[in-house]
C-alpha cells in the first residue's frame, strides 16, 4: 500500500516536471499529470532495461522518469494538435 502511495506522489511530482519543462499549453488535471508521470516512469524503466542502463527490477530514477514523461507529453502534443 505504501509503495502505491509513494509512486503515485512521485509520478505526480514528475508530471508537473515534465510539464514545466515542456512549452506548450496543455489542458491537463491532476490525475491526468499524475498518470503521465507515473507511465513516463514505467516507459523509463523498461527502456532502460532494454538498452542496458538499469538491471531488471531496478528503477529508473527521477530523472530517467521526467524524461520519459517528457517524451510521452511530447508524443502526446504531436498527437492532439
Amino acid at each position: 500500500m505504501f509503495g502505491l502511495l509513494m509512486t503515485i506522489i512521485i509520478g505526480f511530482i514528475v508530471g508537473v516536471i515534465a510539464k514545466f519543462i515542456m512549452p506548450g499549453k496543455e489542458n491537463m488535471g491532476f490525475i491526468v499529470t499524475t498518470l503521465l508521470g507515473i507511465a513516463g516512469s514505467v516507459v523509463a524503466t523498461y527502456a532502460g532495461q532494454a538498452v542496458g542502463w538499469y538491471e531488471a527490477g531496478q528503477g529508473a530514477g527521477w530523472i530517467g522518469s521526467i524524461v520519459g514523461a517528457f517524451l510521452l507529453l511530447w508524443i502526446y502534443q504531436k498527437f492532439k494538435a
